[in-house]
């Protein structure tokens, strides 16, 4: 991946991004059972995390995505921790991965080179991960994955499957969890969806389900288990949890044994010794794939030997002794009906084609993603048009080739205004997506933008996350961050669940940031690419609210005065103008990107409007920096490895009150490196380069002895 981040700021406000982006689709998929992108694309997502993440390992936080499992059970269901943690798979998509996997498997066992990696072979079936744990053969409780950690008790509706026997065949042991699939065949999603739609009152109104693993998580999440007994659920064991014993000393001979005691093991199940074998049944479950009676995206490899899968471990998330190679994707045609605008929780506008319905890999497609702009204007869609169809698994696919592209067309007309609030929405200077720049008001955008407002590196607002943001905003109490001020305590005590103390402690929680400083107010109203250091240095640089609108008015007007040359493009035009911001937003460290982002907000009359009302509420405080004399006044720092008397925000405030300026990244700019414990990558880069290294110790004698 080449387009990684050039600094640490850049790559922690994309992550940060990823983060909020990937735990949305999260609650969608996982607590929601409501998809709202492609398998593909959320894959896609999460490869750019780690790899941002591998390339800037000192921004890892322990709550990052690369370490999170499904989503938090939400709902009517209790929550029960499990035994042993449910873990989910990596991912391979072409035989040198699986391959890689294989050979990973080697090099950490150190295996000689004629010693084979036995290892099973099974559909990965697209359906509800659970666990059913039995004691003395008898089910006692049944649970969904939830996080990982946490899962929900789906015991009453599990009794109703007829694949889940109540009482294990033979001698099993004293505890045993198993562990598999609920899912549901093609042909009953279908007849569900069928029936579902003769029952409704109003067939426009029908609920119905969007692909079988939607309607198996649906069934089984009911309230009542005599609704889950009216849906056809069946169930694929893979595994297991908690035990006192194994029946065997492999995983073929503990899913025999599984097997025996009365459950079906997922479709294809075979044991192999080589990997050009396990490749060879993949091959053959591909073959089979649209025949089968149930949705499957890809082939689970799972280490044979249980001592071996001992060793191996888990990193993260995942085990080391497993993988899911996926499916490539499948293809149909169909017509372009017509071509809509969605705007995301960050400003992207998206374009989404309403397709003639078709069924692609047993699901029935009526939505396909138009990713961007340029993606538009290279396939040459318009309404009408037939065009092909991709899917791996996935609930929203993409186009991948239009069958009536006509060069003489003009090109559809991108909007270059939200469809939500009617703000502009600008395209950034080699950027690919439209934003709309009305973020403070945009409806798409509302929820995200007041979390962010309340966040910890913001406003800080105790009390406030996202849970209550998200049921204050449904019920119409905030709307924009002014609202968050308007609270009251008579209105949180009107709600339900809240009592006098929790109604009060938040009302003083807000109370208490009506006088923030200028940095986190800025930072706070969320605007792109000013993030927690930009802020920092635009207060720095104009101390008060009046001299930053002051800057800005005059940024406008520059903006205003510089219009196209004859024959310029847009991006052109626009990358020209941003270097002009840049001299008139004249804070050091600020770039023409920023200028450019920090005009586009501020130029835009809803978000002076929201920002107006805002500071009726709030009275942003005038930034007093002094730094201390000091050896390191004006270089650039880069704190690294495990710092044992200090954590690194105090570090970071250290530097900062000596006059230097902290990075995430060692570069050629990079004036000194200070090591702590296990110090990594960063290190060697610095030693590479030549930069100056200090041990911590050497740093608390600078700090106690400048100034």
């Amino acid at each position: 991946m080449t387009d990684l981040p050039e600094t640490a700021q850049q790559a922690a406000t994309e992550l940060e991004a990823l983060a909020a982006t990937i735990a949305h689709h999260n609650r969608a998929y996982h607590t929601h059972d409501a998809p709202e992108i492609a398998d593909a694309a959320y894959d896609a997502l999460v490869r750019r995390n780690a790899a941002i993440e591998a390339a800037f390992p000192d921004l890892i936080r322990a709550d990052t995505p690369s370490r999170q499992v499904g989503a938090a059970p939400a709902g009517h269901l209790s929550k029960v921790a499990h035994a042993r943690p449910m873990m989910s798979l990596d991912n391979a998509f072409d035989d040198n991965e699986v391959r890689e996997f294989v050979a990973r498997v080697r090099r950490f066992l150190r295996l000689a080179e004629d010693e084979a990696v036995a290892l099973t072979a099974e559909t990965k079936i697209d359906g509800l991960s659970c666990s059913l744990r039995y004691e003395a053969g008898v089910l006692v409780q049944a649970l969904t994955r939830g996080d990982g950690t946490t899962g929900e008790d789906v015991t009453a509706n599990v009794r109703t499957i007829d694949d889940i026997p109540q009482h294990l065949h033979g001698d099993a042991p004293a505890v045993f969890e198993i562990r598999g699939e609920i899912y549901m065949a093609k042909a009953n999603f279908a007849a569900l969806n069928n029936r579902l739609l003769a029952e409704a009152v109003d067939p426009a109104k029908a609920r119905q389900f969007a692909n079988p693993r939607n309607a198996a998580a649906g069934s089984l999440r009911q309230k009542d288990a005599g609704v889950t007994a009216s849906r056809p659920l069946k169930f694929f064991a893979h595994g297991w949890g908690e035990v006192s014993a194994l029946p065997a000393d492999t995983q073929s001979g503990v899913v025999d044994a599984i097997r025996n005691w009365g459950l079906k093991i997922a479709e294809g199940f075979t044991r192999v010794d080589t990997v050009e074998q396990a490749l060879a049944a993949y091959r053959t479950i591909e073959a089979r794939r649209a025949d089968l009676p149930f949705d499957i995206d890809g082939v689970v490899y799972k280490v044979d030997r249980l001592d071996w899968q001992q060793r191996l471990g888990q990193v993260a998330k995942s085990p080391r002794w497993a993988i899911a190679h996926k499916f490539p994707a499948e293809r149909a045609q169909t017509i372009l009906n017509a071509i809509d605008i969605q705007v995301g929780r960050t400003g992207k506008l998206t374009p989404v084609a309403r397709l003639e319905p078709v069924t692609v890999g047993g699901v029935v497609v009526t939505n396909a993603t138009l990713h961007n702009a340029d993606e538009v204007g290279r396939l040459g869609v318009h309404p009408g048009d037939r065009v092909v169809l991709q899917r791996a698994g996935d609930v929203i696919p993409q186009i991948v080739e239009n069958l009536s592209r006509d060069d003489a067309r003009a090109s559809w007309p991108f909007p270059t205004h939200c469809p939500e609030c009617g703000s502009t929405a600008e395209r950034e200077p080699d950027e690919v997506d439209f934003r709309c720049t009305g973020g403070l008001i945009c409806p798409a955008q509302r929820v995200e933008r007041l979390r962010h407002f309340a966040s910890r590196h913001a406003l800080d607002i105790e009390g406030l996350g996202i849970t209550n943001i998200e049921s204050f905003f449904r019920d119409g109490l905030i709307g924009t961050p002014a609202d968050i001020y308007r609270l009251t305590e008579d209105t949180l005590l009107a709600r339900e669940r809240w009592a006098m103390v929790s109604a009060r402690n938040l009302i003083a929680a807000i109370d208490a940031k009506r006088r923030p400083s200028l940095d986190r107010f800025l930072f706070a109203l969320g605007i792109r690419h000013v993030g927690e250091v930009t802020a920092r240095d635009l207060a720095r640089r104009w101390t008060s609210w009046t001299g930053l609108m002051e800057m800005v008015a005059r940024a406008i007007a520059e903006r205003n005065a510089t219009p196209p040359a004859i024959g310029e493009a847009d991006d052109k035009h626009r990358a020209r103008v941003a270097k002009a911001l840049a001299t008139v937003v004249d804070t050091k460290q600020v770039g023409p990107e920023v200028a450019l982002a920090l005009v586009d907000f501020f130029a835009e009359p809803h978000n002076r409007e929201a920002v107006a009302d805002l500071l009726t509420q709030v009275t942003p405080a005038d930034l007093v920096w002094e730094t201390r004399a000091s050896p390191v006044s004006g270089k650039t720092l880069v704190f690294t490895g495990k710092l044992e008397t200090l954590s690194r925000d105090e570090a970071k405030a250290q530097a900062e009150a000596l006059g230097a300026r902290v990075s995430g990244s060692v570069s050629v700019k990079t004036d000194l490196v200070i090591a702590g414990t296990d110090a990594g990558s960063k290190l060697k880069k610095a030693a590479d380069l030549g930069v100056e290294v200090i041990t911590e110790s050497q740093w608390a004698e600078i700090v106690a002895n400048s100034g």
